[in-house]
């Protein structure tokens, strides 16, 4: 079994790390430089660095704040947010992201997927899908939402899912938008049906409040990662603590030091 990932979020407003409760109440966590070279020393295995505001507000990412994050990590470095076509994405990459996330503009342009996939290959292509539960025509399923969950889209997000997985994206970075901020755990519901029904990486985000949930997402809900932010920014079960806890639980992750 491959090794599991343990990765932190850093979502920024305005400059600064935040946190929130399904997208909504943001509260400060500090400032993203400081923050990500506390990953890097805590040992994490890679870091996502969303814009939250951006796509919203309709204005690009800051490119010289994820420069000045690539300057102090070393791990892999996955960047989103307002990230609206291929030059978007290149002026990313040419900043010290190794891979691109990309969510509102794949929906609304799904050839985006295709064309950084074809530039940069699908190891730096992610897309990010925020699904909520709804009930459409009496049917109960997953509806995606854009636009930093704002903006309900009529997308199944199974569909949605393999649609982006054929178009060439190698990994989905999947947050329920029901289970965000709640800290009782991730929607294993929809994780394991996503990554059940499609062969890239799912790296399940939205929900964790403690390590049993992190265990739970990639052993039930058969993630190949877990993403999570409030548990690590405000120190209450620092990474190395939690890997050693899934270490216990016989998850193969890696090393600790």
């Amino acid at each position: 079994m491959l090794a599991k990932r343990i990765i932190p979020c850093l979502d920024v407003d305005r400059g600064r790390v935040v946190k929130g409760t399904n997208f909504s109440n943001l509260r400060d966590a500090g400032d993203p430089v400081e923050v990500a070279k506390r990953y890097e020393d805590d040992g994490a295995d890679e870091l996502v660095f969303l814009d939250i505001s951006a796509s919203h507000e309709g204005r690009d990412i800051t490119a010289e704040m994820v420069k000045r994050v690539a300057e102090v990590v070393f791990m892999p470095l996955t960047v989103g947010g307002g990230v609206r076509n291929l030059d978007d994405a290149t002026t990313l990459i040419q900043a010290g992201a190794e891979k691109v996330s990309i969510n509102s503009s794949a929906v609304s342009n799904p050839d985006l997927i295709n064309q950084i996939s074809r530039r940069f290959g699908s190891c730096a292509t992610v897309v990010n899908i925020d699904p909520r539960r709804t009930t459409c025509e009496g049917k109960h399923i997953f509806e995606v939402h854009i636009q930093g969950g704002r903006k309900p889209t009529g997308l199944n997000a199974l569909a949605w899912a393999t649609e982006v997985a054929m178009r060439g994206a190698g990994e989905i970075i999947l947050t329920s938008m029901d289970a965000d901020g709640t800290r009782n755990g991730y929607d294993l519901e929809i994780t394991r049906l996503i990554a059940d029904s499609v062969r890239i990486p799912i790296v399940a985000s939205g929900g964790a409040g403690k390590p049993e949930h992190l265990y739970e997402a990639l052993m039930q809900g058969n993630a190949s990662a877990v993403l999570a932010a409030s548990i690590f920014h405000y120190g209450e079960f620092p990474i190395p603590v939690v890997k050693k806890f899934l270490a216990n639980q016989g998850i193969p992750i890696r090393s600790l030091s």
